[in-house]
């Protein structure tokens, strides 16, 4: 049985070092000294007599000496199972047999500190048995040669150890370190380390330093990077987007580019109060009037300006989400100014339902220069924008071949900054909680560089580690937008060319639609590259009273006349 060190009982040694061989010099010893009958003693050995058993280190106490049976016996009191039984035992009894003396009660704690009630018998009233040993268990930790955890050895373990100290002086034992451990020590820095193991994982980062971790190297670890933020970035503009994590260190400049947005749903998340939002339509989209007479198409150039979200009541009873817009006028001219002021007493005001699939791009004319940190500071991401000028800490920098780049989410996790031994000019960053490397404290102090440290603040990703980060908490990633609503009208279409089926009749339906389709607009945006930065830009103004035409349905009790006359004009064809 284990008692836990908080045992609450108490104990109280039963024998003492002087043992007697048989009853009659326990009784003479006893009756000799100041103390009197009845006494306490137990044996050494097992002692069967009339029918009874009397297990070795058991408790009797001695109350007399009487004639029993025509022969001097002991009379004894065994407590078995609550009860007292009388046992005579001769005085020729053989033991040894121990003289049980009180003393004081003692916790577990102070009978395992005392070194004079090792190895003694107890007693303990509030376990079940008359007497016990306490025998303590050890757990010894020990570090073996070349291994970062500690050995753990309890005392039960039966094993053969050998002192070898005096023949292994001139071994000295070296206990690894992961990097997360170094990071949580936080120092002293610098600290010269060298690579025992590397994790075998896929690559996270498109560096050449990466390849030159390898069992060996020695790094020196200069601290904890600063800032502790980074922003993941992706290139815009090519038909393979590359992945960026760039630090907070950055001293590129970028310019902001205007953002793209292809739903109303992204200018919801787009949207800061406070912070006006002025974007372009770039292409024609039909609005769900069947849903909502105030759900408005929109054409090409047109441009509308973000009040914030709001609700509209649908076709079906229910409250829709729908971001709330104002049509912004492109009239000019002094002769138009009463005009404009009329239409600014009554702006026209635009629903659009989060899953309106418009595109839209940002209208904006800001040509300063921005740090990152001050960029991050005062728009929210994404943003878009473009490096006009390089890092000058980093010689190649690799954002400014890029036509874009979107700062995507703002992440904060601790790296450290780290060189190699063999090119101690050139510092990178080393995230511990994707690249724990095993390392051991090496020999030497290492030299802190004059200045400030030549960081790499600029570092690719490989693909698979991008989406990786993209799954972290803390890139706060939307939820799709909401789905669109079913169409009635739709459904009760389909049913019924399900039901009539045949060749025919999907054929005839084919035409209907095609039919009821609008007509193809004329171009009003001329070409541009893929790049659609200055998008916005290229849209030609409309003149006054003129403004972009807007799809039209048809009556819908106009549609059995129009099957009619398309099913004629079919049959004649046939």
């Amino acid at each position: 049985m284990e008692l836990p060190r908080n045992f609450e009982g108490y104990f109280t040694p039963l024998n003492t070092p002087q043992s007697y061989e048989t009853l009659e010099e326990l009784v003479s010893a006893t009756t000799q000294s100041s103390k009197q009958l009845p006494t306490c003693f137990m044996s050494t050995h097992r002692i069967v007599t009339e029918g009874t058993v009397v297990t070795k280190d058991q408790l009797l106490m001695l109350e007399a000496v009487v004639m029993h049976l025509g022969i001097r016996c002991a009379r004894c009191v065994l407590g078995v199972e609550g009860q007292q039984v009388i046992l005579h035992l001769p005085l020729s009894q053989k033991g040894p047999f121990r003289k049980w003396e009180s003393s004081t009660p003692r916790t577990l704690l102070q009978v395992l500190q005392d070194p004079a009630l090792k190895d003694l018998v107890l007693t303990c009233p509030t376990l079940p048995w008359h007497s016990l040993i306490l025998r303590p268990q050890y757990e010894i930790q020990a570090i073996m040669h070349m291994r970062r955890t500690i050995v753990k050895i309890p005392s039960t373990l039966e094993v053969d150890v050998e002192d070898v100290t005096a023949s292994s002086q001139h071994v000295h034992f070296i206990k690894p370190l992961l990097l997360s451990e170094v990071l949580a020590q936080q120092g002293p820095f610098p600290l010269s380390t060298e690579i025992l193991e590397v994790p075998e994982r896929r690559p996270i980062f498109l560096s050449p330093w990466l390849g030159s971790l390898q069992k060996g190297q020695r790094l020196c670890i200069y601290g904890l990077a600063s800032p502790p933020w980074r922003i993941l970035a992706s290139s815009k503009g090519r038909k393979v987007p590359r992945h960026f994590l760039v630090s907070g260190a950055y001293q590129g400049k970028l310019r902001r580019r205007p953002r793209e947005f292809p739903t109303a749903y992204d200018l919801l998340g787009a949207f800061q109060p406070g912070r006006p939002l002025r974007v372009v339509a770039t292409k024609d989209c039909e609005g769900e009037r069947e849903e909502n007479p105030e759900f408005t198409s929109l054409a090409v150039g047109d441009r509308l300006e973000v009040l914030g979200p709001g609700q509209a009541h649908g076709a079906q009873g229910n409250d829709m989400d729908v971001l709330v817009c104002q049509r912004l006028s492109d009239q000019a001219g002094e002769d138009e100014e009463e005009e404009c002021e009329e239409e600014a007493e009554s702006p026209e005001r635009v629903l659009l339902p989060l899953h309106f699939p418009g595109s839209f791009v940002e209208e904006m004319s800001d040509s300063r220069r921005y740090s990152l940190a001050d960029l991050t500071a005062q728009f929210s991401l994404p943003c878009e924008v473009k490096v006009v000028a390089k890092d000058s800490s980093h010689p190649t920098d690799p954002l400014t071949s890029l036509l874009g780049l979107r700062l995507e989410e703002k992440i904060t996790e601790p790296f450290l900054v780290v060189s190699l031994d063999s090119e101690p000019g050139m510092c990178f960053e080393i995230p511990p909680r994707w690249l724990d490397l095993t390392v051991v404290e090496a020999k030497g102090q290492p030299d802190w560089p004059g200045g400030s440290l030549p960081i790499a603040t600029v570092e690719e990703l490989t693909d698979t580690f991008y989406y990786r980060l993209r799954k972290l908490p803390a890139c706060e990633i939307q939820a799709p937008p909401p789905r669109p609503p079913k169409s009635q009208g739709l459904s009760k279409q389909r049913r019924h060319s399900t039901q009539e089926g045949g060749v025919k009749s999907s054929q005839i339906l084919g035409l209907q639609q095609h039919t009821l389709l609008p007509k193809p607009k004329a171009k009003t945006l001329p070409e541009f590259t893929k790049d659609g930065s200055s998008m916005y830009s290229k849209i030609p103004a409309h003149r006054k009273g003129h403004r972009p035409a807007k799809p039209q349905r048809q009556d819908p009790d106009d549609d059995k006349h129009d099957y009619e006359e398309i099913l004629e004009h079919f049959q004649k064809t046939i």
